[in-house]
């Protein structure tokens, strides 16, 4: 796992950075996908687990090279380096895709989710009782999900906490929407809009020599919620990446069918015919966030009308989604030969 690795090794690990972020984003879509297809789901697991007191251990005592060594820093910093940039530039072009062809972009998200499933079960040769019943088991679940009703907005600091452990399994489970959970628990809007843009502009006044935002207090709250959230994340991230070491190493075979039926249950949450149902009051005036946009509250699903153009459109994005994860299965086959 700690083989050097070439320039273009590198900058591909930026790019699936890329895809991670921007997939963690949307609701119903899992940067654990990414990972488990784009072949580096193992090394990603690895690497978050390495993090550990020893870890703490090394970076406290100032040696700092044999801590970045110790917790492949290497392939960290690239894969978080290029979610960081996702966040901010490729997530914000697929926020204006969503505003505009909603139906294209789920629907290829759609179709990248059946090549997945496709990807990790073609050479899955293990089905036996109990990976059968693993995976039956991971269907329910992911069906489930599908059907739950959102809960309140809360701000609570230890919910926020509780949040982002839970959250963060997004990037970890493939499969796992983490934004979908965030919806599910009521604080999507809080969280992953109006706590990044306070962020985003404390920044960018703080760039300007303007820390009028000290004296904010609304502004400062949500800060602390984004730090507590932020906190409760790396808490999760560092705690499930051993769970999951433990659990890949001696159940291997098990995990892997709970994520095929998991995944496969997912689909309902991906479905691109569905109708956004808004946050409205007893008068049905709509919700707004800071930002003035509806409040998500969840979907309404239906079948396409196979007689319109759009939904033929809709069925090439569909397959469009297919044959890019099938391209990444022959880009990883050929840079195996």
């Amino acid at each position: 796992m700690h083989e050097p690795r070439t320039f273009l090794d590198k900058l591909f690990l930026v790019i699936k950075g890329l895809a991670m972020g921007a997939a963690n984003k949307v609701p119903g879509v899992s940067g654990g996908i990414v990972a488990f297809v784009g072949g580096f789901y193992e090394e990603f697991i690895y690497s978050l687990q390495k993090i550990n007191f020893k870890a703490i251990k090394l970076l406290l005592n100032g040696r700092f090279r044999s801590f970045y060594r110790y917790i492949n820093g290497q392939f960290l910093t690239l894969l978080i380096f290029g979610m960081l940039v996702s966040y901010f530039s490729v997530s914000k072009l697929l926020d204006y895709f969503l505003e505009r062809k909603e139906l294209f972009v789920w629907a290829a998200f759609f179709g990248m989710i059946l090549g997945s499933i496709y990807f990790i079960s073609k050479d899955f040769k293990h089905w036996n009782r109990k990976t059968l019943t693993a995976g039956i088991l991971g269907l329910v679940f992911g069906i489930s999900i599908s059907f739950l009703s959102p809960a309140r907005e809360n701000d609570n600091l230890w919910f926020i906490f509780l949040c982002g452990m839970i959250s963060v399994s997004g990037m970890t489970l493939p499969g796992l929407s983490g934004s979908f959970i965030l919806i599910l628990l009521g604080n999507y809007v809080l969280l992953l809009v109006d706590s990044v843009n306070a962020l985003y502009d404390s920044m960018a006044e703080m760039l300007r020599g303007d820390f009028s935002f000290v004296r904010n207090h609304e502004r400062l709250e949500t800060l602390k919620i984004l730090a507590v959230f932020t906190l409760g994340s790396a808490t999760g991230l560092v705690t499930l990446s051993h769970i999951l070491t433990y659990v890949l190493k001696h159940f291997k075979h098990i995990t892997t069918a709970v994520i095929i039926g998991f995944i496969t249950g997912s689909l309902g949450v991906v479905w691109p015919w569905k109708r956004t149902i808004f946050k409205t009051d007893g008068d049905g005036q709509l919700f707004l966030d800071s930002n003035g946009k509806e409040i998500i509250l969840n979907y309404e699903r239906y079948l396409p009308d196979f007689t319109t153009t759009e939904t033929w459109w809709a069925i090439f994005f569909v397959i469009l989604g297919i044959f890019i994860l099938l391209g990444l299965e022959w880009y990883g086959d050929y840079r195996k030969k």
